[in-house]
């Protein structure tokens, strides 16, 4: 008894001492003492934990004085106004020395690490069967989850998770924004950069290939150095390569960015879930995580709103020479990288969270954190008085893989070997989620989240492209078209567009300072025609014959001359630039933000409606049954033959499918353990957006050759995630493992 007083007067001398250092303070006197843990953890019982559930506070009173403080300390407590806990607790200080001197000491110390004490010796725990020891994480893993659940019960719900729903959404936000950049930048972007059709697919497609890389590698660190810390550089690079890219002029420079910038934001979605996640209950989890899906939807507007707002205003903008050109489009660039910037400002304000430390070993930063949850909340709820009345909480048992580096050992190797031991550990991780125990359910929801974007990400770029291409179909019927012309002595200065010229002779004629939009002139001749301040686009002259003609000041590139004859012509001081075909059509600019807006905004009520009910009817209904209803959908795009057509479709898909998008990310987060969660989350997100990839790659081979082929690509996808979806466990009401 005297040598587990002496040990206890040791350890609050030693946290006092850590106090004094954090707070550069004078010594302050030992508060009073806590109670004495006892160290046989087996001999305690979760009973107490499934008894009165419908009371938000857990009894005080304890037996054996387990988890919480028993009932004549509670009492003592109450009647000071405060716990042990917060001695000398200023609310203005970040730190605070008796914040450590009340810290309990961690029901899993050295002897429960080595089993419990006295179990086994040291030298038999050095020799200790790996699977017993899996084994005996596992169990520990289990008792946690159930201690958890209880713990964040008696936190409640309230301003801190709130305030963290806010946060994170703008990480979420900045995810959804990131979708959209390239898509308004492009009609743009494409004549400052010269891009050629091919190079604007890889521009298009090119983010995606960041965020598979960005989820798969971030979400695999996040289980290993911590969610918060993950999320910040994640975020942090997205925001530094949206910077640069909005400054760099060249094509090349301009793709790195961007892929570096999908690095970087592709490991917001699995983080950000999996993070939220851990700070709500098991009554809170499925509505909450479905409200936190808004966020994205909110990106989605943004983004549209801004493009609307900035990119058709040309006076935003400067240029130094011919090398540098800042135009509107790259201001839009620049904005969207706000979301993340004030993400990571946010977070910095946000703690780590405390289930990661827990599984972790880190007992004390847990109990901070889950004790910081509960005075929050209270506080806000007008209970100030209520205790946090947590002592112990069980910590799960790690298997230690030591690297050893000698003192002599250079820094760029030791760097190398931690480098190489943090990407055994994510192997490790990754390859746990195709164990015998998680095999089943891995490839079941790889299958869902496959077809699923497979469909999803296909159908939403071909709608678009559809729209286009049926404006292309109505704008070349209203073509006009001339033959048989004979003109001479005229002079043109005004806007040639949408017309066919065959057989016609042009005598002595003058094409000054005027726009050539869509004009093709076939089997014509020129006779001492003057050409002067020409700017054209998708112009063409096939089989024409130019007799004593002058071309100044003009982009009549020779490409626009096929099987042409120049007969005594000449070419003067030729326009300089890119010598490709643009549109330039704002409306057609100003369609494509309204409908992304419209098909973004369309989503709201799918939203709202699988927020309220995934927690009434569970996970895997709301899964197949949006699933199913997007798949019937899809046999009505038939009937899109009209530009509201196709737009109307396009929110009638949007916002059914939403509901299944929100019921996968709850149930992929609450079907893997704390310690592979956000691994196997970044796994499947990275196949998302492969999937994303392939169905957009093939959905617009099909544009304006047949309707038949990507409805029965998307209405299969469709059938057979939903079919694979109730296949899956129900997670509705369970503990978060």
């Amino acid at each position: 008894m005297e040598e587990g007083y002496q040990n206890r007067t040791a350890f609050i001398k030693g946290a006092k001492d850590i106090a004094k250092e954090v707070k550069r303070q004078a010594s302050k006197k030992v508060g009073r003492s806590v109670d004495r843990v006892s160290d046989e953890y087996s001999k305690r019982s979760y009973s107490r934990f499934e008894e009165d559930d419908d009371d938000d506070y857990p009894m005080q009173g304890s037996q054996d004085g387990g988890y919480y403080r028993g009932d004549s300390q509670a009492a003592n407590d109450d009647e000071g106004g405060h716990s042990d806990s917060t001695e000398g607790h200023d609310e203005d200080d970040e730190i605070y020395e008796g914040e450590y001197q009340g810290i309990p000491r961690a029901d899993s110390g050295k002897g429960d690490l080595a089993g419990g004490p006295g179990s086994i010796t040291a030298g038999a725990q050095q020799f200790r069967d790996i699977g017993a020891s899996e084994a005996e994480r596992r169990k520990d893993q289990e008792e946690l989850a159930q201690q958890y659940e209880t713990i964040l019960q008696e936190c409640g719900h309230g301003k801190f998770q709130w305030s963290l729903y806010f946060v994170l959404g703008l990480a979420l936000m900045a995810d959804g924004v990131e979708i959209f950049v390239v898509g308004f930048v492009l009609p743009s972007a494409e004549k400052d950069m010269c891009l050629s059709e091919p190079s604007k697919s890889m521009l298009g497609l090119i983010v995606y290939f960041g965020m598979m890389v960005g989820a798969f590698l971030w979400g695999a660190m996040a289980d290993r150095i911590g969610r918060r810390q993950s999320l910040i550089i994640s975020l942090s690079i997205n925001s530094i390569f949206s910077f640069f890219s909005s400054f760099v002029q060249g094509y090349s420079t301009f793709l790195f960015c961007r892929l570096l910038s999908g690095v970087g934001i592709g490991g917001s979605i699995p983080i950000v879930f999996s993070y939220y996640s851990e700070f709500l209950s098991q009554e809170k989890r499925g509505e909450h995580l479905s409200w936190l899906c808004m966020f994205w939807m909110i990106g989605g507007i943004y983004a549209s709103a801004m493009a609307w707002a900035i990119i058709p205003h040309y006076g935003w903008s400067f240029q130094m020479g011919s090398a540098y050109q800042f135009h509107s489009w790259r201001v839009f660039v620049l904005v969207c990288a706000f979301p993340s910037v004030a993400a990571i400002a946010a977070l910095n304000a946000m703690p780590e969270s405390p289930r990661f430390y827990l599984e972790n070993g880190k007992h004390d930063e847990g109990w901070m954190i889950l004790k910081q949850v509960h005075d929050t909340n209270m506080r806000a709820k007008g209970y100030p008085e209520r205790v946090f009345t947590v002592t112990t909480i069980k910590t799960v048992k790690q298997i230690e893989e030591l690297v050893e580096i000698g003192t002599d050992t250079p820094i760029w190797q030791r760097y190398r070997m931690k480098i190489m031991s943090l990407s055994q550990q994510i192997r490790k991780n990754i390859l746990a989620c195709f164990n015998q125990e998680y095999r089943r359910t891995t490839f079941m929801l790889m299958a869902v989240w496959f077809s699923m974007s497979f469909s999803y990400y296909g159908l939403t770029v071909w709608f678009p492209d559809m729209i286009k291409y049926i404006q292309k179909q109505e704008y070349d019927s209203r073509t006009k078209t001339f033959t048989n012309e004979r003109v001479e002595h005229v002079t043109f200065n005004f806007t040639l567009e949408n017309q066919v010229h065959r057989e016609g002779h042009y005598f002595n004629d003058k094409f000054l300072n005027l726009k050539m939009k869509s004009m093709v002139f076939e089997n014509s001749v020129f006779e001492e025609c003057f050409f002067e301040d020409i700017t054209s686009t998708h112009t063409f002259f096939r089989n024409c014959t130019f007799i004593a003609s002058l071309f100044y000041n003009t982009d009549l590139f020779k490409y626009r001359f096929v099987n042409c004859k120049l007969i005594n012509s000449t070419f003067l001081h030729n326009k300089e630039g890119c010598i490709l075909d643009f549109s330039d059509d704002f409306n057609n600019a100003y369609m494509i933000y309204f409908v992304n807006f419209l098909g973004t905004l369309a989503v709201l009520p799918g939203n709202i409606v699988s927020a309220l009910l995934m927690d009434k009817i569970g996970r895997l209904r709301m899964l197949a049954g949006s699933s199913i209803i997007s798949c019937v959908s899809c046999f009505f795009l038939m009937f899109g033959n009209s530009e509201s057509g196709m737009i109307a479709l396009l929110c009638l898909f949007g916002g059914i499918s939403i509901a299944s998008w929100n019921a996968l990310d709850v149930i992929t987060v609450e079907l893997y353990p704390s310690d592979k969660r956000t691994t196997a989350f970044g796994f499947l997100n990275a196949l998302c957006k492969l999937a994303a990839v392939l169905g957009i790659s093939i959905f617009q081979s099909f544009v304006g050759i047949t309707k038949a082929v990507p409805i029965i690509f998307a209405a299969g996808a469709l059938a057979a995630g939903s079919f694979l979806a109730t296949k899956l466990p129900e997670t509705r009401g369970q503990v978060l493992q």
